[in-house]
């Protein structure tokens, strides 16, 4: 199988977890699109690059390695040659990711490195893979959940304090509405998770994959 199975939604709506499960039970890559916004977030803080500075933005971009990394098992995004690191969550991070992704230029540059990462076939997930990156994917999954279902969620993966996700996620979710509106595509299967447990959203995810005939 060679197609992408493109997975949106917001933070904490379930995206990884479902991706990275459904890329295991099929056999293909797992895309984390939104470690690579977050790699160059990251690159930008250590090189002291302006967020604003789209330009030294795309710059940057150019110089990040993505490739996958066949040694891990599903198949899984590697940077500049070596695993995500873990301060791609930081603090730091976070507060800058949505200013550095909402430049056009930038977009357009992980937008040509995810379709290569996809070229094979993978699950991917993000913000656009449906609507802007693999359009016609042949699944679209749009993932969404409460708001304070999404808050617990982000609260554990972090170990951080709910009030502290809640601001943050608030903040993000005004700053990438501006720049990036979180849409799903028109063909998109809309999944609301804020009921469900991990096993049954990869549960509906299969059932779907099967009647599109999606199955290795």
């Amino acid at each position: 199988m060679s197609s992408v199975i493109a997975i949106d939604g917001p933070a904490g709506s379930g995206k990884s977890t479902l991706a990275r499960r459904l890329a295991l039970e099929l056999g293909l890559p797992y895309v984390n699109t939104g470690l690579m916004y977050r790699a160059l977030a990251l690159r930008a803080v250590r090189e002291g690059i302006d967020p604003d500075d789209a330009a030294a933005l795309r710059a940057a971009a150019d110089r990040i390695g993505f490739d996958l990394d066949a040694t891990v098992h599903p198949a899984s995004l590697s940077i500049d040659g070596h695993p995500p690191e873990d301060e791609l969550t930081s603090v730091q991070v976070e507060s800058t990711v949505s200013r550095i992704a909402r430049h056009p230029e930038v977009r357009r540059v992980l937008r040509d490195a995810q379709r290569q990462l996809g070229e094979g076939g993978s699950v991917m997930e993000g913000r656009d893979i449906g609507t802007v990156v693999f359009p016609g994917s042949p699944l679209k999954l749009f993932l969404e959940a409460h708001p304070e279902e999404r808050v617990e969620r982000r609260a554990q993966q972090r170990d951080a304090r709910l009030d502290q996700v809640a601001e943050a996620l608030e903040t993000r979710d005004a700053l990438d509405a501006r720049t990036n509106p979180l849409e799903p595509a028109t063909d998109a299967v809309e999944i609301d998770t804020t009921d469900l447990d991990a096993d049954q959203v990869l549960t509906r995810a299969l059932e779907l994959v099967r009647r599109r005939g999606l199955m290795p």
